[in-house]
């Protein structure tokens, strides 16, 4: 018996995801829950898993293709045997990848969807009147006459490709192609589209800001190179841009004495280590912070503008920024004000690790109600760190170094750590920032403050 595997749901608001890698051939015999797939999403790379044994009949993604939600991925043999035969008599999703095939019907079959399209997608009104084309500086020249529109060279594209980019209302000539001379792909049209409406929301959530003008053309001076966003990168840079024009930040400096907290951590830290942990200052930051989040709740806390309400959570979630050769990842280490700083370290370490494998599952990216970064292990002194939206804080770390503090009437060397704290100022005044760092840099000098206090 043979199964369709589709792609199932990946997470809140994911349609698709780039794939990286097929990790299964057609004839391979697979156990349940064996990685078919490595799929690049906008929030995570992940493996997603068979949901039978068999062996697989036919593959239909690519690597470097897309994959969407509800589209079949395999077929599987359920029974394990006879997959070379049943391969032929599964023409059915062979048009969504168009293969050509040994069998005679399979062209038949791909050739026969290219028509119906036509007829579907012309009839499309409420999807023209739905699109913002408005918001590109560029597009105020819809209202000009066709003639400046399409001033110079006619822009190289097929006929199927100024079709489509007819039906969704781009501009044909102001897309960017990445092929051969410049040529445009129906890749690059739906990129442009996702451009022109990621603009449009952040136009939306953020009224009276002028549109983003468009970058010149740099080639005129000298050699370039243009490098696709990955959808990691892609989706940060959507989201700190929502983060930075819709949060009013402002951000507090200080410092923390860890001289002694030092020591511990150099003392315990072989302990730790063996339970496959290390102790880090950002994993004793973690219980220090899930503390203070208690004693000053503003700092848990989201702005519901909606409905002029401050929303006020009651579980410790704490994102933590991983530095990754794709981008920027926060996993959250959930429940922190339940764990003890033994068992943060070794979570921590395991989720920084799956981070940098490309094996964090979006469920772990999501639900931070505060987030830890830090850039202590590459230097400076203080930085700015964005608020990750919806939060309404995040503390940045620096490198620690031994200074003179003068203390008791003379100076001694103290090893002293750069605390940046960047807050929403719609919810949180000055004065509380600033007592909620002094608390974070006391427990962090003496940490019975936080079995005091927190």
């Amino acid at each position: 018996m043979a199964i369709e595997f589709k792609l199932p749901e990946l997470g809140e608001n994911i349609e698709s995801g780039n794939v990286v890698k097929v990790l299964v051939s057609e004839g391979q015999t697979i156990t349940k829950d064996q990685p078919l797939i490595e799929l690049e999403t906008d929030k995570a790379t992940i493996e997603v898993p068979a949901p039978e044994a068999g062996v697989i009949q036919k593959i239909f993604v690519k690597e470097g293709g897309k994959a969407k939600v509800g589209e079949v991925v395999v077929t599987i043999d359920k029974n394990g045997a006879g997959a070379s035969q049943a391969a032929a008599p599964a023409p059915k999703p062979a048009p969504a990848a168009a293969p050509p095939t040994a069998t005679a019907p399979a062209p038949q079959k791909a050739a026969t969807p290219a028509p119906p399209p036509e007829p579907q997608r012309a009839p499309e009104p409420p999807a023209r009147e739905s699109r913002v084309i408005n918001y590109s500086p560029a597009a105020s020249t819809q209202e000009q006459p066709a003639a400046e529109l399409h001033k110079g060279p006619a822009a190289p594209a097929a006929p199927s490709v100024r079709r489509l980019a007819r039906e969704i209302g781009v501009d044909i000539n102001e897309v960017r192609g990445t092929g051969p001379g410049g040529r445009i792909s129906i890749e690059d049209v739906k990129r442009h589209s996702k451009e022109l409406n990621t603009g449009a929301r952040l136009a939306a959530i953020s009224p009276g800001r002028v549109a983003i003008p468009p970058l010149p053309d740099f080639s005129k001076w000298g050699a370039i190179d243009r490098i696709p966003m990955n959808n990691i990168r892609q989706k940060t840079a959507e989201h700190l841009t929502l983060s930075w024009t819709t949060i009013p930040m402002v951000t507090q400096h200080d410092k923390a004495d860890v001289t002694e907290l030092e020591e511990h951590r150099k003392r315990f830290g072989d302990k730790v280590e063996a339970l496959g942990g290390k102790l880090t200052v950002t994993a004793i930051l973690l219980k220090v912070v899930s503390s203070a989040l208690r004693v000053f709740p503003q700092f848990n806390s989201s702005v519901d503008l909606a409905h002029n309400e401050i929303v006020y959570k009651k579980f410790y979630h704490i994102g933590v920024a991983v530095d990754t050769d794709r981008g920027l990842l926060v996993p959250v280490v959930r429940d922190v004000d339940k764990k003890n700083i033994l068992q943060l370290s070794v979570e921590l370490a395991q989720l920084a690790e799956k981070a940098r494998n490309k094996k964090t599952t979006i469920e772990e990216m999501q639900g931070g109600t505060f987030t830890i970064t830090n850039l202590g292990g590459i230097g400076g002194t203080y930085f700015a760190p964005i608020i990750n939206y919806p939060e309404v804080a995040i503390l940045g770390v620096s490198r620690g170094a031994v200074e003179p503090v003068y203390i008791d009437g003379e100076f001694k060397p103290r090893t002293m750590l750069p605390l940046s704290l960047s807050y929403d100022h719609r919810v949180i005044d000055g004065a509380a920032a600033a007592r909620f760092l002094r608390w974070v840099v006391d427990a962090l000098r003496d940490p019975f403050l936080m079995a005091l206090e927190g």
